[in-house]
């Protein structure tokens, strides 16, 4: 048997795993220094670093210690690479091979994995001949592991038991077992005051700016301070508008404990993908709630709503932002402010014909002031007769929304049909992605980024369809609507002017048609919600 050569420049190589830690000292940091470095000196090694990976998975190369011991090796910094066994290089049989067979020879660089007997220097070694053997093994390992984890996840999710390492602002952890949310009241009283300034009209980016302006601590701030704990990760001490947005779409704040949002590519790909609705796992009433239903089902309804509502330079939201369309092309109607002369007002003009001119589409121009006026009348005139004759009223509140109810039936099949048209294209796209590389004509790169992006909207495809099948499903009580209507609507009986909140509470939308030429009113029809 041949001699092995002495080691020279060597970098030792360390990593262990969250669920590796569970086997106790043979695997620790600290026991496969000893090994390596005893085994360095008995063989004139000069250890030249340590790459150390503490508590980082073996499945992908993206381990920054790992990265810089690579770098090193192509750079000439070292040119022997020493690990206990070849698990602890990485459980990708694919990529471990890749740098073991091809690109540590390419470099001069020698491997040896020592548990495992793997040492490039004896191609000829049983360890050698072994080796794509155990690295296979090491990565059926990692696929085994990573199903009982997300065994021992669902589990615990079906019992109520709350696994993410945080926790919604306004919450903070409980001392039960299923360690259930416990109202943070200091955060809570934020929760509370986002949701009843999204009531009052106020967008997701005002909401910010007030609680920027007023030095309210964001989310993470807040649970930096009650901890006293520093996160790595940079981010800003300010509100963002995603941050008030994710806050009032969060159905935590009503009580119901949602988990299984999200999930990985594969245990290798550890990009994360949203969960479609219909697979998440919901459980109502978990947990005391900051907000209470009703509010935050209105609040939702603002938030499904056409209306944006952008500020004017007084950082002012008008009363119909967002709500007006044109009657011709479907856009949007944008406010122009008054000009300099005496008799110039502010209106609304079609969006179109104000970006493109009017080869596209006419002004559809409205003074502000008169349409504030026509709907407050309207409104004015719809509570009058609910106070005359609330069965006649009730009646016409059916009638209407049977038919829109219809209509909206009838745009829902035809979206649902599109959708799954779309996810059977999705399949048959995949399919063909993976019969182009297995034949050679697709490099693995482009066809792995082919398949994520096709997969990303494969689950956002899935997401609409559940949420489309579901409200098909669903038969409303009419009489419920109806009082929740008339409530709605009896809540703003005494209203003086127009406000931002009567609107977003009651307008779907209003749509504005074009000066009439022949001397008749310009058409304006306005839409309102639950009719």
């Amino acid at each position: 048997m041949a001699k092995q050569p002495q080691l020279k420049r060597t970098g030792i190589y360390l990593r262990l795993s969250r669920d590796d830690e569970k086997a106790g000292e043979s695997l620790s940091i600290e026991n496969q220094r000893n090994i390596l470095h005893k085994f360095a000196d008995e063989n004139g090694g000069c250890v030249v670093n340590e790459y150390v990976d503490d508590g980082f998975s073996g499945t992908d190369f993206e381990r920054p210690a790992i990265k810089r011991l690579l770098d090193d090796a192509k750079d000439g910094k070292i040119d022997t690479i020493l690990v206990k066994d070849l698990s602890r290089f990485g459980r990708n049989y694919i990529q471990v091979g890749q740098y073991i067979d091809y690109i540590f020879p390419a470099y001069g660089i020698r491997f040896i994995a020592l548990s495992d007997n793997v040492d490039t220097a004896e191609r000829n070694s049983a360890g050698m001949d072994m080796m794509p053997i155990m690295n296979i093994f090491n990565e059926w390992h990692a696929a085994n592991t990573s199903k009982k984890i997300r065994t021992v996840l669902e589990a615990n999710w079906r019992k109520g038991k709350y696994t993410n390492w945080a926790y919604p602002y306004g919450y903070k952890a409980g001392t039960d077992d299923n360690r259930t949310a416990v109202i943070d009241e200091e955060s809570a009283k934020i929760v509370r005051r986002i949701y009843d300034m999204r009531l009052q009209g106020n967008s997701a980016r005002t909401i910010a700016r007030i609680l920027t302006d007023e030095g309210i601590p964001n989310p993470t701030a807040h649970y930096t301070r009650l901890d006293g704990k520093k996160s790595d990760r940079k981010s800003s001490p300010y509100w963002s508008p995603k941050t008030v947005s994710d806050i009032l779409k969060d159905p935590t704040y009503i009580g119901t404990l949602t988990q299984h949002r999200t999930t990985c590519f594969s245990y290798k790909n550890h990009k994360v993908l949203s969960v479609p609705q219909s697979e998440q796992i919901v459980r109502e009433n978990a947990h005391e709630a900051i907000v209470a239903k009703d509010i935050w089902e209105k609040v939702q309804e603002i938030n499904n709503g056409i209306s944006r509502g952008r500020t004017d330079k007084q950082n002012r939201i008008h009363p119909l932002s967002g709500l007006l369309l044109c009657a011709d092309c479907g856009k949007k109607l944008k406010f122009k402010s008054p000009g300099k002369g005496k008799s110039s007002c502010s209106c609304y003009l079609c969006r179109t014909y104000a970006d493109l001119g009017k080869k596209y589409c006419s002004s559809h121009s409205v003074p502000e002031k008169l349409l504030e006026t026509i709907v407050l009348q309207d409104l004015r005139s719809m509570l009058g007769n609910i106070n005359i004759d609330e069965k006649k009223a009730k009646e016409h509140f059916l009638r209407n929304k049977t038919r829109f109810g219809e209509q909206n039936r009838i745009s829902d099949e035809k979206q649902l049909l599109s959708h799954k048209n779309r996810l059977a294209e999705l399949d048959k796209l995949i399919q063909s992605a993976f019969e182009e590389k297995v034949l050679g004509n697709l490099p693995e790169i482009t066809w792995k980024n082919l398949c994520e992006k096709y997969q990303i909207e494969k689950d956002k495809t899935k997401r609409q369809i559940a949420e489309l099948e579901k409200r098909l499903s669903e038969k409303g009580n009419s009489d419920a609507e109806a009082e929740e209507y008339f409530t709605r609507l009896k809540h703003y009986a005494q209203c003086e002017e127009l406000t931002r909140e009567m609107c977003l509470q009651l307008i779907e939308c209003i749509a504005v048609g074009e000066k009439q030429t022949n001397g008749l009113p310009q058409q304006i029809h306005i839409y309102y919600k639950l009719l």
